[in-house]
């Protein structure tokens, strides 16, 4: 069971771009911000009610605050630099999350980070500037690329506070609960310019409503997935399968949007996903749920 739920919350992560790339042909990006906050909370609350009987909101804390603004400018930016670019752009905000986090515990909390911790950090960075660059030169790669890596990593840095704000909840609020409270509030964040930014992209279709259920149901209730899984399985089976998800979006992009995937795509991707393997693979499972947080944090 824990294998499954393991691969299922892979899976659904994988299939985020192509979601949001089917459902911008129908709306703009800030509703689909919106739709996957608010039908997240949908499903998570349904899931919460019948574990739980009640859905456990707590919204007087400073960071669930921090966290709901993390994450509404994480899914902001990823849906418009998604809806520009190609399907599988969002493999770049795991990498330079995790740079960003380096930094981050250096400078905030000053921790100690190990040699192999910034191997790993310039393995993303570099796996980053592969796909950014793909084989472009510099000048079209600004006009076509800059862009979109631009958002992605002001996504980047949303979600890395989104983790900041998981790692200081963590003690005190189960995930679920937690969750539900932080998307609450980014329901409401992205609420707000929808009067002023909501239209129509193209012809309502059952592909683009089915892309904003799926991508709801995957924020609502995925995080809990991956929760339950890690109680279930190996630390290594959890770092193996779960960075392979890139590859899967990957995939995807070229199955269902025929993105060209070049060697420079393929090669940035095995660089990030090396280093990421890098950082991860020696911690103890004791120190597992704080760990996680950050890879729950990119869906």
């Amino acid at each position: 069971m824990g294998y499954f739920l393991l691969l299922l919350t892979t899976l659904s992560w994988s299939f985020v771009g192509i979601f949001v790339k089917a459902a911008a042909s129908m709306v703009d990006s800030t509703t689909i911000t919106f739709a996957r906050f608010s039908l997240g909370i949908v499903f998570l609350g349904i899931l919460l009610w019948i574990q739980r009987g009640k859905l456990g909101t707590k919204l007087d804390t400073r960071w669930v605050w921090i966290g709901a603004i993390g994450k509404s400018c994480n899914y902001f930016f990823e849906n418009m630099a998604i809806s520009i670019g190609y399907s599988y752009g969002n493999i770049l905000v795991g990498p330079i999350q995790t740079v960003i986090l380096l930094f981050v515990s250096v400078w905030i909390f000053k921790e100690r980070v190990a040699a192999r911790g910034w191997i790993a950090g310039a393995l993303c960075i570099m796996g980053v500037l592969c796909i950014s660059w793909n084989g472009l030169p510099f000048s079209l790669m600004l006009a076509s690329n800059g862009i979109t890596t631009l958002l992605f990593v002001l996504s980047a840095i949303g979600t890395a506070f989104h983790v900041l704000s998981q790692k200081m909840l963590v003690q005190s609020m189960e995930s679920g609960p937690m969750n539900y409270s932080i998307f609450l509030l980014c329901s409401i964040m992205m609420a707000l310019p929808l009067p002023f930014q909501a239209h129509l992209t193209g012809p309502v279709s059952l592909w683009g409503i089915g892309a904003l259920i799926g991508l709801g149901l995957i924020t609502g209730l995925s995080f809990n997935w991956f929760a339950e899984a890690l109680k279930r399985v190996s630390f290594a089976a959890a770092v193996i399968i779960s960075n392979s998800g890139a590859l899967f979006t990957i995939l995807w992009s070229y199955l269902f949007f025929h993105d060209r995937i070049t060697v420079y795509i393929l090669s940035g991707a095995g660089l990030f996903i090396g280093g990421l393997l890098l950082l991860n693979w020696p911690l103890r499972q004791a120190r597992l749920p704080k760990t996680r947080a950050g890879s729950a944090a990119e869906a």
